[in-house]
C-alpha cells in the first residue's frame, strides 16, 4: 500500500504506507483575480468545457501535440504520402483510422480542427493561443508511419524541431496541414479567439519563412483579426527581440527551454538535472530584458511555465517586471493566484512607501 500525491506541482511524491489526507473545496466566488492576467496551458479538448468554469483569462498555451498523440495518432506526413508508404503494418492501421477519408489528409484537417475548435468554443470569447506542433523529432518517430520519415538524432531537444521543420521539405506538406486546420476553426467556425504561436523559432530568417509560409496556405496576420505570437525559449528570441517584434504580435516566455538553452543544460538529463534553475541570475536577467522589450515594442507578453506556481518569490519577481499574464497548468492554477495576488499586494504596499507628502511651511 502506498500514498502518491501529485499537488506539489511538478514533482510529485510517493509515500510508503497509507496517509491521511483531507478535501478541501475552494469556491470561485471567494476567488480575486489579479491584474495580471491568469492564463490555462491545455491540450486535452475533453476537459475543456470543465476547465472553462475555473477561475481565468484564457488559454495561454494549447499544445496541440496532445491532441495529434492521442487523436489523430498518425504522422502527418504519412498522410500527405499515404500511396508512397512501404509500412505495410502502418498503412493497415492509417486505413482502419481513415476509412471516412478517400483523401487521407482531410482526416488530420478535420481531427485536428474539430479538438481545437472544442477548446476555443469552451473558452471563447477569451484568447485562446495555439502553439502550432512542437515535437522532438523521436516523439514524431512514435507516431503511426512516422519512422519512415523521421532521422534518428542525437540531442532531439536542439535538434530539428519547431519553426525549422515547418518551412523545411521533410514537413512542410505537413505544416499545411495544420494551417488549413487553423484556418477552419478560425474562417469557417468563426473562433477567432484563437490565436496561433510559433515555438523554437531560432532566427529573424525563420520567422520570415514562416510568417509567408502561414501567407501562402491562408493565414495572413491581421487579417480576419489574426495574430501570430511567438515563443521565447531561446536566448537569440531576446538579443534581436526588435526584429521579433516587427515579425510577430506577441511573445510567451517558455521558461523549460530558456533556462537549459541559457544555461547549456539538457533538461532530459538526470545527471545534471540539479543545476536546473529558471530563478538562476542569468536567466532571470534574459526575462527582465524580455519584458521590458516587450513593452517598448507595445508587445504582449507572458510566460508559460510551472515556476510561478511553485515558488511564489518567482511570481514575485515577474509582477515586478509587469508582465501581462501569466499561464498554469490547472492543477497549479489557484496556487498561482494565490501567489500573483501575494505578489501584487506586496508591489502595492511598497509602492504606497514611497508616497509622502509636504507640508507647507508655515513660518
Amino acid at each position: 500500500m502506498i500514498t502518491v500525491c501529485c499537488a506539489d506541482g511538478e514533482t510529485g511524491t510517493v509515500y510508503e504506507g497509507k496517509l491521511e489526507w483531507e478535501k478541501k473545496g475552494i469556491y470561485k466566488k471567494n476567488i480575486v483575480m489579479p491584474k495580471t492576467e491568469v492564463m490555462m496551458i491545455l491540450g486535452d479538448p475533453s476537459k475543456a468545457y470543465k476547465l472553462s468554469f475555473y477561475p481565468n483569462n484564457g488559454i495561454g498555451l494549447l499544445r496541440i501535440e496532445f491532441i495529434i498523440n492521442n487523436s489523430i495518432k498518425i504522422h502527418p506526413m504519412a498522410l500527405v504520402k499515404f500511396n508512397e508508404l512501404k509500412d505495410t503494418e502502418a498503412k493497415k492501421e492509417i486505413e482502419k483510422l481513415t476509412f471516412q477519408y478517400e483523401d487521407k489528409k482531410e482526416y488530420f484537417i478535420d481531427k485536428l480542427a474539430q479538438s481545437v475548435a472544442k477548446i476555443a468554443c469552451a473558452f471563447y470569447p477569451k484568447d485562446v493561443i495555439v502553439r502550432m506542433s512542437d515535437f522532438k523529432t523521436k516523439e514524431y518517430a512514435n507516431l503511426i508511419g512516422g519512422k519512415e520519415f523521421e532521422t534518428p538524432e542525437q540531442n532531439p531537444m536542439i535538434g530539428f524541431r519547431g519553426a525549422s521543420r515547418y518551412y523545411s521539405e521533410k514537413y512542410k506538406e505537413a505544416f499545411r496541414l495544420e494551417c488549413l486546420a487553423m484556418k477552419k476553426v478560425r474562417d469557417e467556425m468563426g473562433l477567432t479567439n484563437v490565436k496561433l504561436m510559433i515555438p523554437f523559432c531560432r532566427t529573424i530568417e525563420e520567422g520570415k519563412k514562416v510568417i509567408q509560409l502561414m501567407n501562402e496556405y491562408g493565414l495572413i496576420r491581421g487579417e480576419n483579426g489574426l495574430e501570430i505570437y511567438v515563443m521565447v525559449e531561446i536566448p537569440s528570441n531576446v538579443i534581436l527581440v526588435d526584429e521579433f517584434a516587427e515579425l510577430f504580435d506577441g511573445f510567451s516566455i517558455g521558461s523549460n527551454d530558456l533556462t537549459q538553452l541559457t544555461l547549456g543544460i539538457d533538461r532530459d538529463s538526470g545527471i545534471i538535472s540539479g543545476i536546473f534553475n529558471e530563478e538562476n541570475p542569468a536567466v532571470k536577467k534574459l526575462i527582465v530584458w524580455i519584458i521590458a522589450a516587450a513593452k517598448r515594442n507595445k508587445r504582449k507578453i507572458g510566460l508559460c511555465g510551472q515556476a510561478p506556481s511553485d515558488r511564489p518569490g518567482f511570481a514575485s519577481f515577474l509582477v515586478k517586471q509587469k508582465i501581462d499574464s501569466i499561464a498554469f497548468v490547472p492543477d497549479a492554477l489557484i496556487k498561482g493566484i494565490e501567489n500573483i495576488n501575494k505578489a501584487e499586494k506586496e508591489e502595492e504596499d511598497k509602492n504606497n512607501k514611497h508616497i509622502g507628502f509636504m507640508l507647507p511651511d508655515l513660518k
